[in-house]
């Protein structure tokens, strides 16, 4: 049994404004893993003021960047030193199958070193040559921290989801303080003991579990200088609206319902292959996951049979059994909610090709849902248009490219998506032409040196890299 009896503010542990523990549930058997006190708006000033005071004080934000640079690499080893226990964290919370907690830390290693890479680069200050030759002006242009950063997240990938935020935002200077879900009390206490040892400044950091409403609190707080946000659609249009009241920098990474075209030279045996990974990661609780296969109708059957093969392949179980690759979902509403769209799919008249609103035999117990595949999909049925975020595929046909182009940016979202062909500059080309912020070739991974975002629904803003980390600086000119 894990216990949190106390909240990580401002570097330091302090005892809650309420002494009630939430009792922490596995996804697995629905039995109690863990207590945690979570965060009330009397906790959340705490945490502001003590942002505001450190960032006010300046001992953080006007540190060389050498300096912060140094304290994020002690964090990023002490998490790498530290990995299977946080790989171990998060499945016995979220549900999340071992092979991608694992699978995910060398990637948090890679997230970290872009930033770190980025912040030793970045220019912090430069002096531009003026325009006009004989003009006696030149301009000094600085990026100095924003300020007080609210970073909230959700409760999928939370160590990833939390360490895109606060490191771009302690490297530039700001204080931060991190909001994350009820759900991942336990994996974000350990990431609050990581940040103790890396020996941040007073004030500069606080990790608060917590629920909607105080969510809304600290995001609507008067002393916020900017919201940092991954989640729903819904959310970010209520945090945009928040924010736009209040004159707020903002920046959104929301949801997704992103297409694969597999393009009809394609390897259909190789495209599935990676399909494995790219559309069912993470239980498909992934708001990347490419859950709308487009398939051209010469081969339309061919890859709809091996999606049925590949799916009924995947062992579902026990999150902590090796051989499991899709674990439960993380509350009891969402799996209802992921069976409720597979009955809504039948009832729009797709063909089930394999899975149902069943729950898997022997799995009673936990927040189970069937893996499904769905053909005969029109691109209009609810099923292909809304997010689903469990394992479940919809495999839609296509005339030609146009058509598959046109069918990928028919959505409201556009945040990820693939291109499968034998020929690279040609899946490239194809790439080029749909509009959403990151598109994979051939199953390639997500690099992030490159900026990472979406288009329409998706968000506003990017992370990653050096695009990243500008997205908590502003620009000052100074006229000499």
């Amino acid at each position: 049994m894990i216990t949190y009896d106390r909240l990580f503010i401002g570097g330091s542990w302090v005892e809650p404004s309420s002494p009630e523990l939430l009792a922490i549930d596995s996804p697995h058997d629905r039995s109690v893993i863990g207590h945690a006190a979570q965060a009330q708006p009397v906790d959340v000033d705490r945490a502001v003021a003590a942002a505001r005071t450190s960032f006010d004080a300046g001992v953080w934000r006007t540190a060389a960047p050498r300096e912060r640079v140094s304290a994020l690499r002690r964090f990023n080893a002490l998490r790498e030193e530290n990995a299977e226990r946080v790989a171990h964290l998060i499945s016995l919370e979220n549900g999340s199958a071992g092979w991608f907690t694992r699978a995910g830390q060398p990637g948090l290693t890679r997230q970290a070193n872009a930033y770190l890479k980025a912040a030793e680069d970045f220019g912090w200050e430069e002096t531009l040559a003026p325009s006009d030759p004989a003009s006696p002006v030149r301009s000094v242009v600085r990026r100095e921290a924003v300020g007080v950063v609210a970073a909230v997240i959700p409760w999928n990938s939370p160590f990833s989801s939390a360490t895109a935020k606060i490191i771009p935002a302690l490297l530039a200077g700001n204080s931060v303080v991190l909001k994350v879900s009820p759900e991942n009390s336990l994996s974000m206490g350990f990431l609050a003991e990581l940040l103790e040892r890396a020996d941040l400044p007073e004030g500069v950091i606080s990790v608060l579990p917590a629920d909607r409403e105080t969510s809304e609190y600290l995001v609507s707080h008067r002393e916020v200088d900017k919201i940092a946000f991954t989640g729903s659609t819904r959310a970010g249009r209520r945090i945009a609206s928040i924010a736009g009241e209040q004159l707020k920098r903002v920046s959104l990474e929301l949801g997704g319902k992103s297409a694969a075209i597999i393009l009809p030279d394609a390897d259909i045996e190789k495209a599935v292959a990676g399909l494995k990974f790219g559309s069912l990661l993470n239980n498909g609780e992934s708001c990347i996951g490419q859950t709308r296969v487009l398939a051209p109708r010469s081969r339309y059957e061919e890859v709809v049979t091996a999606l049925k093969e590949l799916v009924e392949s995947l062992k579902v179980g026990d999150p902590g059994d090796p051989d499991t690759f899709i674990g439960p979902m993380i509350r009891p509403d969402q799996q209802e909610r992921v069976r409720a769209y597979v009955r809504l799919g039948i009832e729009e008249g797709a063909r089930l090709v394999t899975g149902g609103p069943h729950i898997p035999e022997g799995l009673e117990k936990g927040n189970y849902v069937t893996p499904t595949v769905f053909a005969d999909v029109d691109n209009s049925m609810r099923i292909a248009r809304e997010e689903i975020f469990g394992p479940v595929l919809v495999v839609i046909a296509y005339d030609d490219e146009d058509d598959a182009v046109r069918i990928a940016d028919d959505s409201d979202y556009g945040l990820s998506g693939g291109v499968w062909s034998a020929d690279e500059a040609h899946a490239l080309a194809v790439a080029r032409r749909v509009r959403t912020g990151t598109v994979t070739v051939n199953g390639a991974s997500i690099g992030f040196d490159g900026p990472f975002g979406g288009f329409k629904a998706s968000g506003i803003g990017r992370e990653y890299g050096a695009v990243g980390l500008g997205t908590y600086t502003e620009y000052k000119t100074i006229t000499v």
